[in-house]
């Protein structure tokens, strides 16, 4: 049986309102999507605190370049705070050094706690308290170390330099030492300093 002309118009007129009505709900769930109504929400949080990059660093661990069988190793962990940045004195840290006729070999050692850093660029000279050694007639001394991060082939001084060993001062005054000198033996290690940013005073 075939269809009547207003039936054919009913169902026309019933797609039409269906099509829409689909326009309005698409267009409703874009509106919704752009605002962000319907997606979940982070979690609002405050704001992580900033940490102020520390006023200078002088870290790493290498062994000292040697024509001969010694093992010489110098190995840092020196810091100075940022709110300490006028007070070079306030570092804190520690160092190590070891000095052996070869590879586990005899010889001497010393570790201690850093009293003073100073750094310039890439260069950064500290000094530091011996706590222990085995080397008696040093502890409670105060040496001094200067090292240069070239960023290839560092360099290091040490505060005995022109006397031989560290003789166990207690003297010497607050980041003192030699200039660097000695270099690193390549693939044994780096250093890293951190420049100081120096509080230079200013015009009233």
């Amino acid at each position: 049986m075939s269809r009547t002309t207003n039936d054919r118009a009913l169902d026309r007129r019933r797609g039409l309102a269906v099509g829409a009505a689909l326009l309005v709900t698409a267009g409703a769930a874009g509106v919704a999507a752009a605002s962000g109504q319907d997606e979940p929400r982070p979690a609002t949080s405050a704001a992580a605190p900033q940490t102020k990059r520390e006023a200078a660093a002088l870290t790493g661990s290498a062994k000292m370049y040697r024509k001969t069988t010694e093992d010489v190793t110098f190995t840092f962990d020196a810091h100075l705070a940022a709110e300490n940045n006028g007070d070079p004195s306030k570092a804190t840290g520690t160092f190590r050094f070891v000095h052996l006729d070869k590879p586990g070999g005899k010889g001497g050692w010393a570790e201690g706690r850093i009293d003073c850093l100073m750094t310039g660029g890439k260069v950064a000279t500290a000094t530091g308290i011996i706590t222990g050694t085995n080397l008696k007639d040093i502890k409670g001394g105060r040496v001094g170390f200067t090292i240069h991060d070239t960023g290839g082939t560092d360099r290091v001084g040490y505060s005995w330099a022109a006397v031989g060993g560290p003789d166990g001062t207690k003297k010497l005054p607050k980041c003192t030492s030699s200039a660097p000198h000695e270099k690193v033996k390549r693939g044994t290690g780096d250093f890293h300093v951190t420049p100081w940013k120096v509080p230079y005073p200013k015009a009233p």
